[in-house]
């Protein structure tokens, strides 16, 4: 049986609203920047909304193309229908609910679940899309206090093996029929994509995409320089930024313990949970940030790099073409890999 602590939830949901809030300012802010530039002229349009339990802003320099980002989030809303584990009509939670047998499903969510794999046999499960039961368990989205009973967690364990997932053509089936899928950790930089793609084919060369921990550039701005991107700095309530990174045409792709947690009789729980422990991984990061091309590459490389720590997910990052990273430790240092400050630009603040 569950146990109620107090917490501090009201405080720390203020904080990540602040934090939330303020990096999207500032990510829009160096957006359109220069007065003096070509950008000058036209009149920016964003749009923001809320889907896959997070905030997300779409902004782009014509007005004229507002149509193209009511189409995003029709693009998102449809998404999130299809792979929302917590809507009982997605095609996720059909698989999930099968109780084994095969689940004909869309080719999205074929692509997003084959995604999600690799990640599973890259990280060698450290990473693992059949988390569902388990990340359900916690609930962070909406855990007031409760750490779930140790048996429980033993339990939602032993449903986690993505090695239990079988796609034959567009049918799924999990050889467990105990195994929940759960796409939350790879779906944003998915979705990210497929607006980017939807974007680029209608013709817009410059803007920003912003799903939360996922900020994806389309090209340079209209200028021709980069966009410069705040790396959040850990539980700062000002929502201040660690560094700022300097792309044009990348994502950066965050995740870290300040996201979504619980205090429990002092000690915080955070959302990255290992697969095999059941509990949150116990590594010395507070964060990592991705620049690489691909949203999706992105989300999956965050929590890989995360669960391995900054050694192992340091030589990780430098074992990948056109992927480089940014590591904050818990001593709130950041170590960058080889090629930040040099093919990308960066500057550290205070």
């Amino acid at each position: 049986m569950n146990q109620r602590f107090q917490t501090q939830k009201k405080a720390r949901t203020s904080v990540r609203t602040c934090i939330l809030c303020s990096m999207l300012l500032f990510c829009i802010t160096c957006l359109f920047c220069g007065c003096g530039s070509p950008a000058a002229s036209l009149k920016p349009i964003s749009k923001t909304g809320f889907y896959f339990n997070t905030v997300i802003t779409l902004t782009l320099y014509d007005s004229s193309q507002e149509p193209l980002l009511d189409e995003c989030f029709s693009i998102a809303e449809q998404y999130e229908n299809m792979f929302s584990a917590s809507i009982d009509s997605s095609e996720i939670s059909k698989i999930n609910q099968a109780g084994g047998s095969p689940v004909l499903v869309s080719d999205e969510t074929i692509a997003l679940i084959q995604k999600g794999l690799e990640y599973c046999k890259r990280s060698e499960g450290r990473f693992d899309i059949t988390i569902g039961k388990l990340s359900s368990l916690w609930n962070f989205s909406e855990n007031e206090g409760f750490l779930p009973n140790a048996d429980e967690i033993a339990d939602a364990v032993s449903t986690i093996d993505y090695q239990k997932v079988s796609i034959h053509g567009n049918e799924v089936q999990l050889s467990n029929p105990d195994t929940h899928i759960d796409l939350g950790g790879i779906a944003k930089g998915y979705i990210a994509d497929r607006m980017k793609e939807y974007l680029e084919e209608n013709g817009v060369t410059a803007g920003l995409i912003n799903l939360g921990g996922n900020v994806l550039c389309l090209g340079a701005k209209t200028d021709g320089s980069n966009y410069r991107i705040g790396i959040q700095k850990p539980f700062d309530e000002g929502g201040a930024a660690s560094a700022i990174v300097d792309v044009t045409d990348k994502t950066v792709v965050s995740s870290g313990v300040y996201e979504r947690y619980i205090t429990v009789d002092g000690q915080m729980y955070h959302h990255i949970l290992n697969p095999s422990t059941g509990y949150p991984y116990e590594t010395n990061l507070l964060g990592v940030s991705i620049i690489c091309e691909n949203s999706a590459d992105g989300d999956g490389l965050s929590t890989t790099c995360f669960a391995l720590g900054l050694e192992a997910g340091m030589e990780l990052i430098e074992s990948l073409a056109d992927t480089e990273a940014v590591f904050i430790t818990d001593d709130n240092e950041l170590h960058c890999s080889s090629g930040i400050g040099t093919e990308i630009p960066f500057e550290k603040l205070n």
